[in-house]
């Protein structure tokens, strides 16, 4: 068994066995680089990040003696246990990726290396990407920096952060004219995940025209949904029945997601409307 042969396999399908495999290639200096990239990769994934992982992850991103590509890719794998111990805390340990302990320590280990200004500029870049799920007091002055850079690619990497980062509304909007595409694709998420009303138009002309690339589109479907989620029903049925399966999947996602939110949006102005009543 070896890292090539659990790619070849869905996660669910490894053997018990993977996670140790997967850390004997991140920590064997004489498999070749692509093997060790896709041990990187591969560690990341729910099934079988831990603590032990976690570590062999960290070490990686903290060394010189590594490549910028392997040391970037182990930096992305550490993202999924992040977000998890941020959505789903330490309360429950069958919902546990990593210990808190490590959680802790991971995170003020990635804090510490981007404030590295000696480490290259991709790895601290991708730090601060996976960092940001899990967002601390000081992603907000980093985020700002990074869309106040000359640098386009620290500006990329500002915008992928707004989606996890409150406070950065103006700059998503401006974001949204942005010629380069990568940008723009960040900008429709982060104006739907934070429902941005102001992004509305722009969105819609995404959906309704018929020169958007499909990504893009995928993108602004799901965004439309969160920023008017009653409208944007009327507006999803066409995509429903898209030739293209992965469209259609993607509006009839988007669409029962808006079904959601808007009964949600019910739920609440009834609630006020009955507290009104009872201050009144």
């Amino acid at each position: 068994m070896d890292v090539k042969t659990l790619d070849t396999m869905p996660p669910w399908e490894w053997p018990e066995e993977a996670g140790s495999v997967i850390l004997e290639a991140l920590g064997d200096d004489e498999a070749d680089e692509s093997d060790r990239i896709l041990a990187a990769e591969l560690a990341g994934d729910t099934v079988v990040i831990n603590d032990e992982l976690a570590d062999a992850l960290l070490f990686i991103i903290g060394s010189d003696d590594e490549t910028e590509e392997l040391r970037g890719r182990a930096a992305i794998s550490l993202g999924p246990a992040l977000e998890n111990a941020d959505m789903m805390g330490f309360d429950d340990p069958d919902d546990e990726l990593i210990s808190e302990e490590k959680f802790n320590e991971v995170q003020q280990a990635l804090h510490k290396l981007y404030l590295d200004d000696a480490a290259p500029k991709d790895v601290r870049r991708m730090i601060l990407e996976v960092s940001v799920r899990a967002p601390e007091e000081w992603h907000s002055e980093a985020v700002g920096d990074a869309w106040g850079s000359d640098d386009d690619d620290w500006r990329l990497t500002a915008v992928f952060c707004m989606r996890f980062i409150r406070g950065f509304e103006n700059q998503i909007l401006e974001s949204l004219e942005c010629e380069d595409p990568n940008v723009h694709y960040q900008a429709i998420c982060a104006a739907g995940n934070w429902e941005v009303k102001a992004a509305w138009s722009h969105v819609v002309s995404l959906i309704t025209s018929d020169d958007t690339d499909k990504a893009l589109l995928m993108a602004a479907t799901e965004a439309i949904a969160g920023i008017r989620p009653d409208e944007a029903q009327e507006i999803l049925g066409d995509l429903t029945s898209s030739d293209d399966e992965d469209i259609a999947g993607a509006a009839f996602e988007a669409l029962s997601m808006a079904e959601g939110l808007s009964e949600l949006d019910d739920l609440e102005d009834f609630e006020d409307d009955d507290d009104d009543e009872y201050l009144n």
